[in-house]
């Protein structure tokens, strides 16, 4: 990747196409003989010999093109609306590439192209495709990918509060949030340091969903769910108290003294209690 500014064009001369610039290929002009040549070229790029000048270089300048393209195109968009769908319509120019990184294992290059794995990371979860944002995780941690510094945070705080923010914005609106997209990300990220507050979001979603499903289980089904969700409300309050779970936590525990009361009495096989 070293040799990459020698075949590459310098990000910071690119123009937008409504300017006069180099326009990025647009995903019609976009064969399966060059996504193929993308693959095998992030594929062999990020192992090759330091300085070598190869076909993989020319190919890692286009995408770098591209994705500086993408960005100005981006930021000449104000609606958050027409940027997410912009978004939505760049993701896939970037896939054979991604397949390539994950496939290496070994990293996401140097320069402008090792930018564009965590980016696209990040417009997974804009989008709302959470699962494709959370498949890339792994990698990105394993390698210590840098996240690009527009985004002021490190790769594990924004795919915690995003995600969670993502889900506490449904949630507020009266609608579900996957629990599984939550609970992978609390896994994925349980043993990193992250602030408190940033955290405390994610188990506040997690614990709205955890209620969720009680509430809609059978009564005396629920209990041992219904103590796991006042578990994870207290957590959330312990590192963040004014992270708004209080009301939350006294109706899970109302409910769970109801379920309790209802309960039958324990069979003790006929013998009297001491």
């Amino acid at each position: 990747m070293a040799a990459l500014a020698a075949a590459a064009v310098d990000p910071k001369q690119v123009v937008s196409s409504d300017k006069g610039g180099q326009p990025s290929p647009a995903p019609a002009d976009r064969t399966p003989a060059m996504i193929y040549r993308e693959r095998a070229a992030a594929t062999a790029i990020v192992s090759a010999p330091e300085g070598a000048v190869t076909a993989e270089n020319r190919i890692a300048a286009e995408i770098a093109l591209r994705f500086t393209h993408d960005l100005r195109r981006l930021k000449e968009i104000r609606s958050i609306d027409r940027k997410i769908e912009a978004k939505r319509e760049m993701l896939p120019d970037y896939a054979a590439w991604i397949e390539g990184l994950l496939a290496a294992d070994a990293g996401a290059g140097n320069g402008t192209v090792a930018e564009v794995l965590p980016t696209c990371m990040v417009w997974f979860i804009d989008i709302g495709e959470f699962d494709q944002a959370l498949d890339l995780v792994p990698f990105i941690f394993r390698h210590n990918v840098a996240m690009p510094a527009r985004y002021q945070r490190d790769a594990a705080t924004i795919v915690v509060e995003e995600i969670a923010e993502a889900a506490l914005k449904q949630q507020n609106a009266g609608k579900a949030f996957p629990l599984d997209v939550l609970t992978r990300t609390g896994e994925l990220t349980d043993d990193l340091d992250i602030h408190d507050e940033v955290r405390a979001k994610l188990l506040k979603a997690i614990g709205i969903e955890q209620l969720r499903v009680c509430e809609g289980m059978v009564a005396e089904d629920s209990a041992e769910g219904l103590a796991a969700t006042i578990a994870t409300f207290r957590e959330a309050q312990r590192l963040h108290d004014r992270i708004g779970v209080k009301d939350r936590v006294k109706r899970a525990e109302k409910l769970l003294a109801a379920v309790t009361a209802a309960a039958p009495p324990a069979d003790t096989g006929g013998i009297p209690a001491a």
